[in-house]
C-alpha cells in the first residue's frame, strides 16, 4: 500500500535545498569578484599589446631578406620578344637616294638614335649611309663606328630593310639629305608595328659592340660570376657633367658648386642657366648622391657584403666622396680593378668604348640600380625589359629625398621603419612587366611627348608579346 501523504526527499536533493549561510555567500561573491578582476587584466594587456603594434609588425621588416627576394627577375607572365617582320611589312627595294647622319651624344643616345634613323631610312626608301659618331661632346671621343659597334654584322642584319654603305659611294651621285643630330628623330607612340618593331631589330639585334668589346664585357661579366654567384650593377651618375647640366649642389662644397656653375654657363648647348638646387632635389631631377645609395640599398635589405659593380666615369669629389658609399658597402668593382691594364689599355681615352664595357655588364646583372633616369639608365632598362623583365630597381628620388632629409634632421631614424617605407614605396618600381607609359592627361601639343615614356625605356608592347601571340 501506497502512503500519498508522504513522500521521501533525496539526500542531495535537501542538500540543494538548504538556505546558504551567508559566509557561503560571501565567500562566493569574493570568489566571483576577484575571478573578474583576473580576466580583465588579461584581457585590457592583450588589448594594450596590440594598440601599439602597427597594421604590419615592424619587427617583422627588420629579418632578414631573402635572398632570392633581393636578386630574382619579376614573374614575367609568359612574355618573350617579338621583332619579326609582319606580313604587311615590305622589304626595302634600295634606291639612288641617301641619307648621311652625324649621331651626337653619348654612347646611349647615339645607339638609340642610330636605331631611328634606321627606321627613318626604311619610310623615306633611302639608303643609309654608315653613321658618323659625335666627335665634338663632353667626352671628346674620336671613335668611329667600328670602332664601337659590329660593321660587318650590323649591315648584314638589315639587308632586307635598306642598304648601308660607305661615303665613298656617294660621289657619284649627290641626291642626299643630311641629318646633323640623330636623337628624337621618331615618336614613341602611335607608329606603324612594323616600324617598332624594326627599330627595336636595330637596336637589339644589329648594332652588336665590336668583338673587341664584346669579348672583354663577357670576361668581365665571367670574373664578377667567380667573385660571387650574384652581383648589382649601379650605374652611379654621380659624375662632373650631369651634376653640372641639372644644377644640382646638394652634398658639395661652395668651390664645387661654383665650378659646376661655370661649366653650365659656358656650355652654350644648356639652355637653362640658372638652376634652383634645391627645388631641383625635392622635385626628384637630381642624381641620388653615394650615400644616398648606400642608405636605399640599406634600406632595401641588401647586406654589407653584396658584390656592387659600379657603371660610372669619375665620381664627383673623389674617393672621399664615394667613402660615403664604401663604408657600408666595402665590396665594390670597378672596371679599373676588375680587368688590368693591358686590357683596357687600348680603351683609354674612348669614353664611348668603355662605356660599352658598362653597358654589357648592367644589362647582365642579377640587379640593376640607376642613381639617374638619364640615358645608359632608360637605355639598359629596355634592354632588360626587352631580355625577359630583368630585376631593375627604379629609385622614387623624389619619395626618397622626403625620407632622407627626416634622417637628417631626426625625425626619422635608420632602421626597421624607414626599412619597411622605402620597400614599399618600390614593390611596383622592380621592373615587372607593364605596356608603356603615355603622355599626362591634359597636355597637348608638342609638349605631351615630353611626358611620354621613351620607347627604348620600355618596349611593351611591339617588341615584347604574350605567348599566346605569334611572333
Amino acid at each position: 500500500m501506497v502512503n500519498r501523504g508522504h513522500f521521501r526527499v533525496p539526500l542531495s536533493a535537501r542538500f540543494l535545498l538548504r538556505k546558504p549561510s551567508s559566509n557561503a555567500i560571501t565567500l562566493y561573491i569574493i570568489f566571483i569578484f576577484a575571478f573578474s578582476v583576473f580576466i580583465f587584466l588579461f584581457y585590457a594587456r592583450n588589448i594594450v599589446e596590440d594598440e601599439q603594434k602597427p597594421l604590419i609588425s615592424v619587427e617583422s621588416q627588420s629579418e632578414k631578406v631573402p635572398d632570392e627576394q633581393l636578386s630574382d627577375a619579376p614573374f614575367s607572365h609568359g612574355l618573350h620578344t617579338c621583332v619579326k617582320p609582319t606580313s604587311k611589312y615590305k622589304a626595302s627595294q634600295g634606291s639612288n637616294r641617301y641619307i648621311t647622319v652625324r649621331s651626337n651624344g653619348g654612347l646611349n643616345q647615339m645607339r638609340t638614335g642610330i636605331s631611328d634613323m634606321v627606321a627613318v631610312a626604311h619610310i623615306m626608301n633611302a639608303t643609309l649611309v654608315i653613321p658618323q659618331l659625335d666627335k665634338r661632346s663632353f667626352w671628346q671621343d674620336s671613335s668611329v663606328f667600328s670602332d664601337i659597334f659590329d660593321e660587318f654584322h650590323f649591315i648584314e642584319s638589315l639587308k632586307g630593310d635598306g642598304y648601308y654603305e660607305e661615303m665613298t659611294s656617294l660621289w657619284n651621285d649627290y641626291q642626299v639629305i643630311h641629318v646633323p643630330k640623330s636623337d628624337s628623330r621618331l615618336a614613341n607612340n602611335d607608329l606603324p608595328l612594323d616600324i617598332q618593331r624594326l627599330r627595336c631589330r636595330a637596336l637589339y639585334h644589329a648594332l652588336r659592340f665590336s668583338p673587341p668589346i664584346e669579348n672583354l664585357g663577357k670576361k668581365l661579366v665571367e670574373r664578377l660570376r667567380s667573385r660571387g654567384r650574384r652581383y648589382i650593377a649601379l650605374h652611379l651618375r654621380f659624375e662632373k657633367d650631369m651634376l653640372a647640366f641639372t644644377g644640382c649642389t646638394y652634398s658639395l662644397t661652395d668651390a664645387e658648386s661654383e665650378e659646376l656653375r661655370i661649366m653650365r654657363v659656358n656650355t652654350n648647348h644648356w639652355k637653362v642657366k640658372v638652376i634652383d638646387s634645391t627645388e631641383q632635389r625635392r622635385g626628384g631631377f637630381c642624381p641620388l648622391t653615394p650615400k644616398e645609395v648606400g642608405l636605399f640599398l640599406r634600406a632595401l635589405g641588401y647586406p654589407p657584403s653584396t658584390l656592387i659593380y659600379i657603371a660610372a666615369g669619375d665620381i664627383y669629389g673623389g674617393s672621399t666622396r664615394l667613402s660615403e658609399l664604401t663604408s657600408h658597402f666595402p665590396n665594390l668593382v670597378f672596371k679599373e680593378s676588375l680587368a688590368s691594364q693591358e686590357e683596357l689599355k687600348e680603351f683609354t681615352n674612348h669614353a664611348s668604348q668603355t662605356a660599352a664595357l658598362d653597358y654589357i655588364i648592367s644589362v647582365e646583372s642579377d640587379v640593376f640600380v640607376p642613381s639617374y633616369s638619364g640615358n645608359m639608365a632608360r637605355a639598359v632598362e629596355g634592354h632588360r625589359r626587352f631580355l625577359g623583365h630583368r630585376k631593375t630597381i627604379n629609385p622614387d628620388r623624389k619619395g626618397l629625398v622626403e625620407i632622407f632629409d627626416k634622417l637628417e634632421t631626426g625625425e626619422l631614424e635608420e632602421g626597421s621603419s624607414v626599412s619597411y617605407m622605402v620597400q614599399q614605396m618600390h614593390k611596383n618600381r622592380q621592373g615587372a612587366p607593364r605596356k608603356r607609359k603615355g603622355s599626362l592627361p591634359g597636355i597637348k601639343g608638342r609638349a605631351r611627348f615630353r611626358t611620354e615614356e621613351s620607347f627604348y625605356e620600355n618596349p611593351y608592347p611591339e617588341c615584347i608579346c604574350s605567348s599566346r601571340r605569334q611572333t
